[in-house]
């Protein structure tokens, strides 16, 4: 096959599809909304790792690849999706995440999240932009592609009112027709062979490779941007209008990253017998670009690439700058502040290659990823099933039980293995699931009680 006369005529059919069939079907002014929501949230949430992690897990996932999808899907699509519900039913900022456990957890939890967030998946943005957007073409050093990402991302942070509509009406579309190009060509080019799995346990293998999208860290972080975004555009909407709105476009994103995530790890698993068995994530994203798109390969990726990681690091930062604005009274001088700290910092830390942010991301979400799932969970729940005492007891007992986890990343986990025997899950890093939820059940029967008495 041609790949590239057949992406030639998909790229016909797409862009008409997207710039003239709209013009030519009036489109309710509500479903506009939504869609142009939804597109900016997906955006958003799609960066980096989602770029690049779900290929190699299908690579390495052999015939199990639908298994480990459901397990990556769940972290990496069903959690963040609920994050976003809890947004729109809290319709604050981060903090109001954890008020119930404490102002000071808030607090605490808050900076710490957002230091994470702009330390290490932001940065990692200009670093998988460099290796692949940038290297294969100019002979350049990191630190030059990181200087100019990030002064790209600064003017989009300080144009603040016009985020949405930038990401939502012009990038996003652009990332998905690349991304259904390369998808489509490799399923129709590539028999369904897939080889042996090199995972011992395909779902919680796919679930913890899932946190190193950060996407329910990004759903706490983007979607007070989501939040502040609509209520720039929508100032007399109600609470409930805006609710609807929240809700509808975070399953329509929602479905979208499970379209895609399912994709790329699909197509992985078709090419499992034409790359190295070490290729890196990088060099194995490139390749399949390449095998499916042909001498365009190059430039798709480069643009792919960019689109993908430039959005969510303009919402990371932009969420971050937005907190620290809301903390000091509204003060643009703090939000202009934390934008150019938050860029500076990415040109600092995006010097250094995918492969290191990776690795050293890891003990930083093995600590604060359990306690993120749980505060989404609990936000999304009926109120009278959470009340404060549920919050902090179930916070408390995750902390305690991720620190095993915790350990285990950082290589002190030795000392920690006769303790790990006796929690479930706990060769699974997920020791602090069990406990939490038995932990939530019990105190709620001890409330219900104690308010019957």
């Amino acid at each position: 096959m041609n790949g590239s006369f057949l992406t030639m005529k998909c790229m016909i059919v797409l862009f008409t599809f997207y710039f003239i069939f709209p013009t030519t079907i009036p489109i309710m002014n509500k479903t506009k909304e939504t869609l142009v929501t939804a597109f900016a949230l997906f955006s958003l949430f799609f960066g980096a790792g989602n770029l690049i992690l779900p290929p190699l897990l299908g690579f390495k996932s052999g015939e199990f690849w639908w298994l480990v999808t459901l397990g990556f899907c769940l972290s990496a699509v069903m959690i963040p999706i609920l994050g976003i519900l809890a947004h729109a039913r809290l319709q604050g900022t981060m903090f109001d995440f954890g008020k119930k456990v404490s102002p000071t957890f808030a607090i605490a939890y808050s900076f710490v999240v957002y230091a994470i967030s702009i330390a290490l998946p932001s940065p990692r943005t200009a670093s998988v932009t460099h290796e692949i957007a940038i290297q294969p073409f100019f002979d350049s050093p990191y630190w030059v592609t990181s200087i100019v990402y990030f002064a790209l991302v600064f003017v989009f942070v300080m144009n603040r009112s016009r985020i949405l509509d930038i990401i939502g009406k012009f990038l996003t579309p652009a990332i998905i027709i690349i991304l259904l190009l390369i998808m489509g060509i490799a399923t129709f080019s590539y028999a369904f062979d897939f080889g042996d799995t090199a995972f011992a346990n395909p779902f919680t293998d796919g679930i913890l490779e899932g946190y190193q999208t950060f996407d329910a860290i990004g759903a706490v972080v983007v979607g007070g941007v989501i939040i502040i975004s609509i209520n720039l555009k929508n100032k007399d909407a109600s609470y409930d209008e805006k609710k609807g709105l929240i809700r509808r476009a975070g399953w329509l994103a929602g479905l979208g990253l499970f379209l895609i995530y399912a994709g790329l790890i699909f197509t992985g698993a078709l090419m499992h017998g034409e790359f190295d068995a070490e290729i890196s994530r990088t060099a194995l994203l490139n390749g399949i670009s390449i095998a499916s798109l042909g001498n365009t390969a190059n430039l798709f990726l480069s643009i792919l690439v960019s689109l993908a990681c430039f959005t969510t690091a303009v919402g990371i930062v932009t969420g971050t700058a937005d907190f620290m604005k809301y903390k000091f009274g509204d003060s643009q001088r703090a939000y202009a502040l934390t934008a150019i700290l938050g860029c500076v910092l990415g040109v600092v830390m995006g010097q250094f290659n995918v492969h290191y942010i990776i690795v050293v991301a890891v003990p930083a979400l093995m600590f604060i990823y359990p306690i993120t799932i749980i505060l989404i969970l609990l936000n999304v729940l009926p109120g009278k099933y959470v009340p404060s005492v549920v919050f902090k007891a179930v916070i408390v007992t995750t902390i305690l039980f991720s620190i095993p986890d915790f350990l285990g990343s950082i290589g002190a986990g030795e000392t920690m293995t006769s303790v790990k025997e006796f929690i479930p899950l706990s060769t699974y890093s997920m020791g602090w699931v069990l406990p939490a939820g038995v932990v939530f059940v019990l105190v709620n029967a001890w409330v219900n009680f104690k308010n019957e008495l």
